[in-house]
């Protein structure tokens, strides 16, 4: 049988940095060239996703949905379909809270076209770009999904309150994405919901997913959060309501090959595969991705013209095809992305298949949160009381995801040479020929399992390398330097990532003895003095101290003596000041719902696209504040799905 997931590499404490590996790329987006920033309205936009994928049948085309009453779009079954061509409902006022400066820039919008009362109108849901009388433009839609929800199958899911309102390719960097609205109201995938979303996870996404972008991790982005005075929402209480304009250059997910598994839609399952791979990762030869180019021969053997040969290694008589190619992409992918959660101690909280992107994006956040204290138990949503969902977890149960995208592509990737076979292609695979198939898909997805073990570990390590200060890695370091740390700050309920920021500061002529170093372990314990349990203040003074001189030497080994300030300037590049805490998005809501305060959404959010600054423009009090330790009542806080 396929397995059904991944041991966690976490065993024991010196051991955890086997689970984790991050992404360190070239920071965010390609900038633009800003003289062919345009206005929305001129903005080049297409709609391939409606063009190559079949709609609801119940709505064929946009002009079928546009004549119906909106109120007629509402919840059921659709099958044998991607989407429903259905429109945002229409908000009688509004108000543009906050746009996102590098949204603006990546997409290709022009400064200042936030001002404009086109642009406002887009953002709130009023203006869809499609004239019913000569029937051209790009009509809405949303997409239809399934997915396993805490391990459970959850049957149709899809956008329930999120509407697509076209793609654009930005004319500087010809990247396309596509631009949608959530909390635009009610979908046939809204289930027994209402299509909204609250301010206070709105304001949520909008932060976290520019600031996830600015710390280099792959994220879907927020262009703009609106407001709607006149909307209020019931969840555990009566809440304003309120829109994120969001975009992403694909909102595919591993639960949209889920349903169309468990539906026993084949052939639906083949057309999504081709279009994943032609549309979204750019075309059968660019797969498996460039990125890890110097892994190949270790991890699959020969490659030839940048691609694998057709058997894997070690894999018997196992034929690769181009989905497996597919299937090893978003594997990769997805181990980077969380390698990378795990390098910034950022924990999504609600890791089913619906929310996992093929393109490996931090996607729909919820109950999500970055760490305070180092506990990898930790989990920000409270209601997953087994922990699945927890920090510790995450790598592992990303692979139980993939083993679920694995069995959808199954057949395909199985199949090996006979895939393009025409009875195969029409019939499936026959009785005979099953057990082979079964025998080659099984080897497949156990094989790109090491692989994403792999991709993980080393790209974790590169991260860590760079945080620490360090040019190179070496055997040792991962004992002494990366599992030591993670232990101590576990037993001393140390906070993750001001950590590394104080650390990045340290000049070396602090720790030239240990009377030295004991006195500099000070900067990194809570203001109330050390915690955690059975802690003395001496014992972890002491404990920091030997760490310290371990880190100083290696750091020395690597830099040489008379480049401190080059190596803190390094540091400082890859290690933030600014982490959006919960604690610091639950002041910006408060001040925001019950005090108007609009300043300190701005300010926020100015913090979260330059999260490597020394200092700001705005509240410096504020900023020192959103910067410093975190209050002892708002540590380790939790929240519930509902949004």
């Amino acid at each position: 049988m396929l397995f059904r997931g991944l041991q966690s590499p976490v065993r024991r404490p010196r051991a955890r940095l086997t689970q984790m590996a991050a992404y360190f790329c070239a920071g965010g987006m390609p900038s633009q060239n800003a003289a062919a920033a345009l206005p929305i309205d001129n903005l080049p936009k297409s709609h391939v996703f409606t063009d190559k994928l079949p709609p609801d049948p119940a709505f064929p085309g946009p002009s079928d949905s546009h004549k119906a009453p909106r109120e007629t779009l509402g919840p059921r079954l659709v099958k044998g379909a991607l989407y429903t061509y259905v429109r945002p409902e229409s908000q009688y006022e509004s108000e543009l809270l906050a746009v996102s400066s590098a949204a603006m820039r990546d997409i290709g919008l022009k400064d200042s076209e936030e001002q404009s009362e086109r642009f406002k109108a887009a953002m709130a849901g009023n203006v869809i770009f499609w004239n019913e009388a000569t029937k051209e433009g790009v009509y809405p839609w949303a997409q239809c999904y399934g997915g396993w929800q805490f391990g459970s199958w959850a049957g149709q899911l899809g956008d329930g309150r999120a509407i697509s309102l076209f793609e654009s390719t930005n004319p500087s960097t010809n990247i396309r994405y596509e631009i949608q609205l959530k909390g635009a109201g009610r979908t046939p995938y809204s289930r027994f919901a209402d299509g909204k979303a609250v301010l206070r996870s709105s304001i949520r996404e909008f932060i976290v997913s520019e600031a996830l972008n600015a710390l280099r991790i792959p994220t879907t982005r927020a262009l703009a959060l609106t407001a709607l005075p006149h909307s209020r929402v019931l969840r555990e209480r009566m809440e304003p309501g309120a829109i994120v304009a969001r975009f992403a250059q694909s909102w595919l997910r591993i639960g949209t090959f889920d349903l169309l598994a468990a539906r026993g839609d084949r052939d639906l399952i083949r057309r999504l595969a081709d279009y994943a791979a032609e549309e979204v990762f750019g075309g059968w030869e660019a797969l498996p991705g460039k990125e890890i180019e110097d892994q190949k021969e270790r991890l699959v053997g020969p490659v030839e013209n940048g691609l694998p040969k057709d058997k894997i290694q070690g894999a018997g008589e196992t034929e690769e095809n181009r989905y497996t190619r597919l299937y090893r992409e978003i594997v990769r992918r997805n181990a980077r992305t969380v390698a990378a959660w795990q390098a910034y101690a950022f924990t999504n909280g609600v890791l089913n298949t619906d929310n996992t992107s093929i393109l490996g994006l931090s996607i729909d956040f919820g109950p999500f949160a970055f760490l305070d204290d180092f506990d990898p138990n930790y989990t920000p949503n409270h209601d997953d009381h087994l922990l699945r969902y927890s920090y510790r977890n995450q790598p592992t149960i990303i692979w139980w995801n993939l083993v679920r995208l694995g069995e959808s592509l199954a057949e395909l990737i199985g199949a090996g040479a006979k895939v393009d076979d025409a009875h195969f292609k029409e019939k499936g695979v026959t009785e005979d020929f099953l057990p082979e198939l079964v025998r080659r898909a099984e080897t497949v997805i156990e094989k790109i399992g090491e692989e994403y073990k792999s991709v993980f570990l080393e790209e974790y390590k590169r991260l860590m390398t760079a945080r620490l200060g360090l040019k190179t890695t070496k055997q040792g370091d991962f004992e002494t330097l990366y599992s030591e740390l993670l232990d101590t700050m576990e037993a001393l309920e140390i906070d993750f990532n001001q950590f590394f920021r104080k650390l990045s500061g340290l000049k070396f002529a602090q720790l030239n003895n240990e009377k030295e170093r004991k006195k500099v372990a000070e900067i990194f314990f809570h203001r109330e003095g050390v915690t955690g349990i059975n802690n003395t203040e001496e014992a972890a003074r002491e404990r920091i101290s030997n760490w310290l001189q371990i880190w100083k030497n290696r750091v020395l080994e690597d830099w040489g003596e008379g480049f401190e300030l080059e190596r803190e300037q390094v540091m400082k590049e890859v290690n933030p000041k600014f982490i959006p805490k919960s604690w610091v998005l639950d002041e910006v809501i408060r001040r925001v719902e019950k005090d108007n305060d609009r300043a300190v959404l701005q300010q926020v959010l100015h913090m979260a696209l330059h999260p490597f600054q020394e200092r700001w423009e705005g509240n410096d009090s504020d900023q020192e504040r959103f910067c410093g330790d975190v209050p002892r009542l708002g540590r380790a806080m939790q929240c519930s799905c509902s949004s």
